[in-house]
């Protein structure tokens, strides 16, 4: 190999190298706006099967049933942030106008009916992690602050989801025009095998999404039940943000269940611990419990064995790896990312012994 040609190649591999990183500083800098295409992606995903209904059942135009499909989400939208308005507003009140001393006074009295109820068990608070003195030397001024900036978060919030609706509108309304753009980035040759594969791609991940929005309004369901029986206050949007942050596997539901057995502790402070909270919190917990039993045995195996037809432990593996490396996002995106690259390498690696193995069932 002569020299020129030597050069020529350490040439072109910089030149490629520097683009790589140049694309990706520019994706870093527009970020957020790669956020919006994204979660306007999944959006368009899951209102597809609604604008092949539209368009099939009652015969509307695309782009009539796009429209219908946007106004539905919007709807949706507009119920969520409705259950929640009152709720923050009426605590936004109330703690900006908040005893900071009083409060602490509560969270330690609680800890005080805790520890004095456990040791009836042996069980020393005092000596363990939970003891008394990070409470003590916790400051509770942080949280009229967190209040006072959630107006900033607002806006912003009603931004993104405005540029959302905007780009998913497109999206539903023209579904070429994604594949039309990455069409210009493949190789023609490539061009019939890409076609496949997002086509693919488009519907296993739209049942997929489809799947995730039916085992989250199981869960709101059953934690609702369970805590109007119960009868701990704001019912509806506790068991929302319970069921919601189940998307975020194995960690979510520790994150959900913790967080509804504390507010219905925390509703009831004042009243006597061992015949009013205690019982409870163990009523939350065994609902709870019987929730996830049912997603864990029913909605979970039933999602992925009918939308991305992978084994569970197959899954488990990819969402742990998605954890390791990219924290609690990488867990979430790690099932559709999986899903995506199995059916890529169907299409372009199918002699492959792995592969093959991997996409028999797809």
């Amino acid at each position: 190999m002569s020299k020129n040609e030597i050069s020529k190649g350490i040439l072109h591999s910089l030149l490629v190298i520097t683009g790589v990183l140049l694309t990706l500083y520019l994706l870093f800098e527009i970020k957020v706006l790669v956020g919006y295409l994204i979660i306007a992606g999944i959006i368009s995903l899951i209102g597809r099967p609604i604008v092949i209904f539209l368009n099939n059942r009652l015969k509307l135009k695309n782009t009539t049933a796009s429209i219908f499909t946007m106004f539905f989400f919007l709807a949706v939208i507009i119920g969520i942030i409705s259950l929640f308005i009152p709720l923050v507003i009426e605590q936004g009140k109330n703690l900006s106008l908040l005893d900071i001393d009083s409060f602490q006074g509560n969270i330690k009295f609680l800890y005080a009916e805790t520890s004095t109820y456990l040791n009836r068990f042996n069980i020393d608070l005092n000596n363990t992690i939970f003891n008394m003195d990070w409470l003590s030397n916790m400051d509770f001024g942080f949280v009229p602050e967190i209040l006072n900036s959630l107006g900033k978060t607002l806006g912003n919030l009603t931004i993104g989801i405005l540029s959302i609706m905007f780009i998913s509108f497109f999206l539903l309304k023209d579904a070429m025009i994604l594949e039309r753009t990455l069409y210009v980035m493949i190789p023609k040759k490539s061009s019939k095998k890409f076609g496949k594969s997002f086509e693919s791609i488009k519907l296993l991940l739209s049942r997929y999404f489809g799947g995730l929005i039916l085992q989250i309004f199981i869960l709101f369901i059953i934690y609702t039940i369970i805590l109007l029986i119960i009868g701990t206050p704001n019912a509806f949007v506790i068991a929302f943000l319970c069921s919601l942050l189940n998307l975020i596997p194995f960690v979510g539901p520790v994150v959900g269940g913790i967080l509804m057995i504390l507010l219905t502790m925390s509703s009831h402070i004042g009243a006597d611990f061992s015949s009013v909270i205690l019982p409870k919190a163990i009523y939350v917990s065994i609902g709870f419990i019987f929730g996830q039993l049912i997603d864990n045995f029913f909605s979970q195996p039933y999602i992925f064995s009918n939308s991305v037809k992978s084994h569970p432990l197959e899954i488990f593996l990819i969402i742990i790896t998605g954890g390791l490396l990219f924290g609690p996002l990488g867990m979430i995106a790690a099932i559709p990312t999986y899903t995506a690259l199995k059916v890529i390498g169907k299409e372009f690696f199918s002699e492959n012994r792995i592969v093959k193995e991997l996409t028999k069932n797809l």
